[in-house]
């Protein structure tokens, strides 16, 4: 009998321990968390360094997952955002939720020296129009032969009003025609087969054959040759440039759990979390990597001129250069 009590006062103590754990909960984008993304393998790495556990909630792109914080307000149940990039870190940092994150910014090893207190980076990648090389023997070679280009040959972009991609790609068009984009997007919308509302839908079509030609990344090509032994998808290079991405996380200052927030941001720039990111999230990491990059990564396209707005720019003209988008296509 009093085996038996011990042993049931043993279960209750180790299940108090377990409910004691910290739980931190990580807003990001869907893709980041599927079965081939680097959530799970990131997760379990973080948790090896804390008395907690990582809950990821997936909320479609980067987009809607701003969308999604603004709607929750202060009752948001994020302690971190994690998908954002720069176009949107002015206006969520408007929103009054997040904190400083306390990091030391020379640790980002991005294209520019990194300055924003709110925000550190995780990745980055110009994007590019990734094209099918077996149906496409003449790719565009800028984006004026993309919007000008034989409307039979259809490319998937994304949503810019819930994905990042869709928002940089309105953002290329806007910094290469200026007050001109609505020309060109008349001009592009032939070739359009669809809009849809992520990044993982519209590669998921351009994979499966319904259009030779995608709005990606200058990295993607090295999924393919690394996971799959194949060339067959190439990125285009475009002669005006190519417009930059930069992924960044960051804390919501009321959250509970700020300290753990803070230990994550932290551990976010290190190996630990690094070294997922190439061959699971394929981009580029922001961070230290302990692993080089496959060889993959040096035979991609390499953008002669980059192009950023500054998130205060985005912030101020997204409104007016989406309705300019929404207003083109829908007639």
């Amino acid at each position: 009998m009093l085996k038996f009590i011990s042993t049931l006062i043993a279960s209750v103590i180790f299940a108090s321990l377990a409910q004691a754990k910290e739980t931190l909960t990580i807003y990001t984008y869907e893709s980041f968390i599927s079965e081939w993304g680097p959530g799970t393998k990131i997760k379990d790495s973080f948790e090896k360094t804390c008395d907690c556990s990582v809950e990821w909630v997936g909320l479609g792109d980067g987009v809607a997952t701003l969308n999604r914080l603004k709607l929750e307000g202060a009752n948001t149940k994020a302690d971190i955002v994690l998908g954002l990039d720069t176009s949107l870190t002015a206006e969520a940092i408007a929103t009054g939720l997040f904190g400083k994150h306390g990091v030391d910014k020379t640790l980002a090893k991005t294209p520019e020296a990194w300055t924003d207190d709110y925000f550190m980076p995780y990745d980055y990648a110009h994007f590019a129009v990734v094209y099918d090389t077996e149906k496409m023997a003449n790719p565009p070679k800028s984006l004026d032969e993309l919007v000008s280009g034989d409307p039979t040959q259809k490319i998937v972009l994304e949503d810019p009003r819930s994905s990042t991609p869709g928002l940089g790609f309105l953002l290329w068009m806007k910094s290469v025609y200026g007050d001109k984009a609505a020309d060109a997007w008349k001009k592009l919308q032939p070739r359009i087969l669809t809009v849809t509302p992520s990044w993982d839908e519209a590669y998921g079509l351009f994979t499966k054959g319904e259009a030779p030609m995608v709005f990606s990344y200058t990295t993607s090509p090295a999924y393919h040759m690394v996971a799959e032994n194949s060339s067959r998808y190439q990125a285009a290079s475009f002669s005006e440039g190519h417009y930059l991405q930069i992924e960044v996380a960051g804390l919501i200052e009321a959250s509970p759990k700020k300290a753990l927030a803070q230990k994550f941001l932290n551990f976010m720039m290190t190996p630990g979390f690094q070294d997922f990111i190439p061959t699971n999230n394929w981009m580029l990491p922001a961070g230290t990597i302990a692993t080089p990059l496959p060889d993959a990564f040096g035979k991609l396209v390499v953008p002669t001129k980059t192009l950023l707005f500054s998130p205060e720019e985005v912030s101020k003209n997204r409104r007016a250069w989406m309705d300019e988008w929404l207003n083109t296509l829908s007639k």
